[in-house]
């Protein structure tokens, strides 16, 4: 056993999210009004605000109320993209969703998870892409450095550790593959 603890007084904020940031203040106010809200806010309005913030954003793009975005200038999206309500896209760093995409209410999308092992507790972070035509179910988790390929499908509830083959479906904690997706 280790004689080791963790002493979070000596954590590091990374700069980048830092709440000193005008741009991550302002973003943070205009979030709740916006986005963070179950207000029934237009959705072209949504579009806009997040292409101002340096989002790259694709035609069709749907976004339910109670959404919740970290960081838009980190954010790609395709076109025709539905994103649920009660989404948390918590992108600390690049996140990429492909055309035809679908993230159902409660998904998560989780750039970021601490170093357990550290003292420190540092911030570890890496990129997620969901590749065209990728189905997150409802309450599910993609975690730091995943990517779901095209098609792939992730089951109501289930986590993504590791990537998700092309037109695989997923399912449990972690997820593990069930069968092949087939589209008619």
């Amino acid at each position: 056993m280790s004689s080791k603890s963790v002493d979070l007084s000596k954590y590091q904020h990374q700069p980048q999210f830092s709440s000193k940031s005008w741009r991550n203040r302002i973003w943070f106010v205009v979030n709740i009004l916006f986005f963070y809200t179950k207000l029934p806010i237009p959705v072209g309005l949504k579009l806009w605000i997040l292409r101002k913030f340096g989002a790259k954003i694709g035609t069709g793009v749907m976004i339910k109320p109670n959404v919740n975005i970290k960081f838009p200038w980190l954010l790609e999206i395709g076109n025709n993209v539905w994103i649920g309500e009660e989404v948390w896209i918590d992108n600390l760093v690049q996140v990429r969703i492909g055309s035809n995409a679908c993230l159902s209410q409660g998904a998560m999308l989780l750039c970021g998870n601490h170093n357990y092992k550290s003292t420190r507790f540092d911030l570890m972070t890496a990129p997620i892409t969901l590749e065209e035509g990728v189905w997150i179910g409802a309450k599910s988790i993609v975690c730091p450095g995943v990517t779901c390929y095209s098609h792939a499908m992730l089951v109501v509830g289930s986590v993504a550790t590791g990537n998700l083959e092309a037109y695989g479906i997923y399912r449990g904690n972690p997820a593990a593959k069930i069968r092949n997706r087939v589209i008619e």
